[in-house]
């Protein structure tokens, strides 16, 4: 992939880091080896050396998996056990990856983690809905002993505390890497859910979360055929549009909330889909509607938030399903909507990029939250620092 440009230049803030993610989804651990680089007359540049996607244990991803969609933990044991799992299977995810770039690892300023989460309450828990949190696994004081790399960790929590979301984080990145001043353009992130981050021609950027992309459909697509994806919408293709289905799927009241929001599986997961059902649907028609429906929330949110837009840029595992890309196409009639790789980016391993560029900008004491995105009180230095061993 080109260099390109991200920001300021800050020579003390160059060179190699790394940067990991497991989603929504929990499909993978994304690990991105990043250059960055200054010269005194030129921003900084973003270079992507290297990503790969690491699987996860299968014990381990269907604990993930089962949390994530409101499932309790038994115990506090199991938590801090999981904890523990999560960060050494990052770390492990780090020393495969430096080890296939054939870089030593001293070379390595930092790592930036996303760890996984848990749980995301940025409203406040049903519990009395006045403590907002959000919850990342994943310790970060294990991957940098494990590694011996600094490892910056926990980036959405002080967002959170300044009275904003922690969601999402990249749009700061999105508008270096993919901003155009001739047109309004939009960049989509179809993980397990999915997020805007909005670039008009001028004025500020803005981001927020739209609600499922590929969370339900994965999940309910596990269920029904033993596939823990529906690849390039195959499964969806087989069956038929529930129009009944759909409208009660749209009347969710959180699809009208205005931005600053975000969401997660808490919010969207089988039980949520099934309280909506009569239980007579056929399972490949249930697919397709959950389809369109990830594929109309899209596009609605986008008429509502920035009618001008001319272009969206997509990444995300959901760029692989040319499926749901075309039913948004149909949504977005005179858009062109296309994946970020026609303009220099990597669609798989943008958010990895991006916790690498995080871990950068923590180390430099720069704020790595935009207001305008997460309802933040102000710009804030996000994460905390475990050093290395």
């Amino acid at each position: 992939m080109p260099a390109l440009p991200t920001g300021p230049a800050d020579a003390a803030s160059d060179g190699l880091f790394v940067g990991l993610i497991s989603g929504t989804s929990a499909d993978g651990i994304d690990a991105a080896l990043v250059r960055f680089t200054s010269q005194s007359s030129v921003p900084a540049r973003v270079e992507l050396l290297l990503g790969r996607t690491y699987a996860w244990d299968e014990a381990v991803r269907d604990r993930l998996v089962a949390l994530g969609q409101g499932g309790e933990a038994q115990s506090l044991d199991e938590l801090a056990t999981l904890d523990v799992q999560i960060a050494e299977a990052f770390a492990a995810a780090t020393l495969r990856l430096i080890e296939e770039s054939g870089v030593p690892a001293s070379s390595i300023r930092a790592i930036g983690s996303h760890g996984q989460t848990v749980r995301h309450r940025p409203e406040g828990a049903r519990f009395d809905g006045r403590h907002p949190f959000t919850w990342q696994l994943g310790d970060g004081n294990l991957i940098a002993e494990r590694t011996g790399i600094a490892t910056v960790a926990d980036f959405r929590r002080r967002d959170v505390a300044a009275g904003g979301h922690g969601a999402p984080l990249l749009p700061a990145l999105h508008a270096a890497l993919l901003h155009n001043d001739d047109e309004s353009r939009a960049v989509l992130n179809l993980g397990g859910i999915a997020n805007f981050t909005l670039l008009p021609q001028a004025g500020l950027v803005r981001g927020f979360d739209t609600g499922p992309a590929n969370c339900l459909l994965d999940a309910w697509c596990q269920r029904h055929t033993g596939k823990p994806f529906d690849a390039s919408g195959a499964f969806a293709a087989q069956g038929r549009l529930d129009a009944d289905l759909l409208a009660r799927l749209l009347d969710e009241p959180w699809f009208v909330l205005p931005p600053p929001k975000s969401t997660g599986r808490e919010q969207f997961h089988l039980g949520w889909v099934e309280r909506r059902l009569h239980g007579d649907e056929a399972a490949a028609d249930v697919q397709a509607t959950l389809l369109e429906l990830s594929a109309m929330t899209v596009a609605d949110a986008l008429r509502t938030q920035q009618p001008d837009t001319r272009r969206v840029l997509v990444c995300g595992g959901g760029v692989h399903n040319p499926r749901l890309l075309a039913r948004i196409g149909a949504h977005l009639p005179g858009v062109t909507v296309e994946s970020t790789a026609r303009h220099g980016v990597d669609p798989d391993f943008v958010e990895a990029m991006g916790f690498a560029w995080l871990a950068r900008q923590t180390l430099s004491g720069l704020p790595g939250n935009l207001p305008s995105v997460t309802g933040a009180r102000g710009p804030r230095v996000l994460g905390a620092i475990y050093p290395a061993a």
